[in-house]
């Protein structure tokens, strides 16, 4: 169960760093970006920081017992962002 988890762990700090890594699009002042409101900051803050608690809650939940809350924990953002891209496009 650890290394399921870990390998969780793995594709939620890709995640994050991809989301930091293209912030830039969306919140910079640059022609490219989209220029980003308040609230779409919000959301985006919170997703980097589920993609960073998400595999450390899942290893709390493994080491208390609860190995199976803990994978399905940890493999939340990263299922959450395949979700996210099936939505079609608002434009």
């Amino acid at each position: 169960m650890t290394i399921l988890i870990g390998i969780a762990a793995v594709a939620d700090f890709a995640l994050a760093a991809l989301l930091v890594a293209v912030s830039g699009f969306i919140f910079g002042s640059g022609p490219e970006s989209t220029h980003g409101g308040p609230l779409l900051l919000v959301a985006y803050s919170l997703a980097v920081i589920a993609c960073v608690v998400a595999p450390i809650a899942g290893f709390i939940l493994n080491k208390r017992g609860k190995g199976g809350i803990g994978l399905a924990t940890a493999w939340v953002p990263p299922f959450g962002a395949l979700v996210v891209m099936l939505l079609p496009s608002p434009y």
